[in-house]
């Protein structure tokens, strides 16, 4: 078997004040994890960052020159904080302008009149940039470059990655393998499991203990390319669990 392409790389950039503050929880950052891997793009990084344009411009330029692809949430609405796309023009060094395709899009889809300032800050983006489309609520997500722009309210940016992730470069699928015991204490499990991991350099095996109202315990997962290394992992983890004492059970625990 020839061994698997490397996967492509990306990062997520989560902008907004209101997830500093905790006023808002972010659920966009799981969601793009599980759908990236799916797609065979290995998320290498996520950051959180505020509604100011030095750090917007600042954090943009570095993480699309580190990774294959970038993507960003938040910061695309109607209002004077929604500073996000006029930041990414900014990063690539182009006019923030109308977008003829979502100027006039827009325009149509608001009744006469009500199609104001505010709203058109929304058809406004990076010279160059392409639609994302957004089929919940008009506005649409722009790509430019290497960067991937969406809206910050999870249903709109999950629907906005739908309609874009047929266009994104992939690699083989990111799998997963895991097993899980009650009662297992990490403490017992490290020596051996790191020597597991060393055997198997080219697969991510974590170890993540679990608190649950019938038990405590821990649960091993492996994730890389290549299944028969999974799921030989796998059975090593399953075989340290046995011999420990422990019962081992294929699979995550149950939440």
């Amino acid at each position: 078997m020839a061994d698997p392409a490397p996967a492509p790389t990306a990062a997520v950039l989560v902008i907004g004040n209101e997830i500093l503050s905790g006023r808002t929880q972010d659920i966009n950052l799981r969601f793009l994890a599980q759908r990236l891997g799916e797609r065979g793009i290995r998320l290498a990084e996520a950051r959180v960052i505020p509604d100011i344009p030095d750090v917007i411009v600042a954090t943009v330029n570095e993480l699309r020159a580190r990774y294959d692809m970038l993507f960003t949430t938040g910061g695309i609405g109607p209002t004077h904080d929604d500073i996000t796309s006029e930041c990414i023009a900014a990063a690539f060094g182009v006019p923030w302008e109308p977008h003829p395709e979502a100027w006039a899009r827009m325009e149509r889809s608001y009744k006469p009149g009500e199609f104001n300032p505010a709203r058109q800050r929304m058809a406004t983006m990076p010279r160059g940039a392409s639609l994302i489309e957004n089929p919940i609520s008009t506005a649409p997500g722009f790509t430019i470059g290497n960067v991937h722009v969406m809206a910050g309210v999870p249903r709109v940016m999950q629907a906005m990655f739908d309609t874009l992730a047929p266009r994104l470069p992939g690699g083989t699928p990111i799998a997963a393998r895991a097993v899980h015991a009650l009662g297992a204490s990490e403490g017992r499990l490290a020596e051996p499991l790191a020597a597991i991991a060393a055997r198997y350099e080219e697969l991510d095996i974590g170890s993540y203990p679990f608190y649950r109202p019938g038990g405590n315990g821990v649960a091993i997962v492996a994730k890389g390319l290549d299944p028969a290394l999974l799921e030989a992992a796998i059975a090593e983890v399953t075989a340290l669990f046995a011999t420990l004492g422990y019962a081992p059970v294929a699979g995550e625990p149950a939440a």
